[in-house]
């Protein structure tokens, strides 16, 4: 069973920059696809972006695309989210997650989740 910690959230003005990390424990990193989900008060949990085993392919939410980059880094057991230009509406708490699958963007998709990290966007 894989344990995660996700690290790098904070506050941040309008058009700033942040880059959260996740390490995995307990498991065999390369073994799941990986992912990055958030939730907003009040608002369901959504999807991010997601990696496969290798880190080959990536999925991203048309909502982050061309500001958010997902990374793994399997020697290290670790994951990256690069969020570039953020702004308020992407003020959330932000979760990595492991899945079996090869790459998914479902939620329901994954085993194991992070506590999360909060990430706070003023304008």
């Amino acid at each position: 069973q894989v344990q995660l910690v996700e690290s790098g959230g904070g506050l941040v003005q309008a058009g700033g920059s942040l880059r959260l990390s996740c390490t995995a424990s307990g498991g065999t990193f390369s073994d799941y696809g990986m992912g990055w989900f958030r939730q907003a008060p009040g608002e369901e949990r959504e999807f991010v972006a997601a990696l496969s085993w290798s880190g080959d392919s990536t999925h991203l939410a048309d909502s982050v695309r061309g500001r958010f980059t997902a990374s793994r880094a399997n020697a290290k057991n670790t994951m990256y989210l690069q969020m570039n230009n953020l702004q308020p509406g992407d003020t959330a708490l932000y979760y990595c997650a492991a899945t079996y699958d090869i790459i998914s963007t479902d939620r329901d998709r994954y085993n194991y989740w992070g506590q999360g990290t909060q990430v706070t966007v003023s304008s």
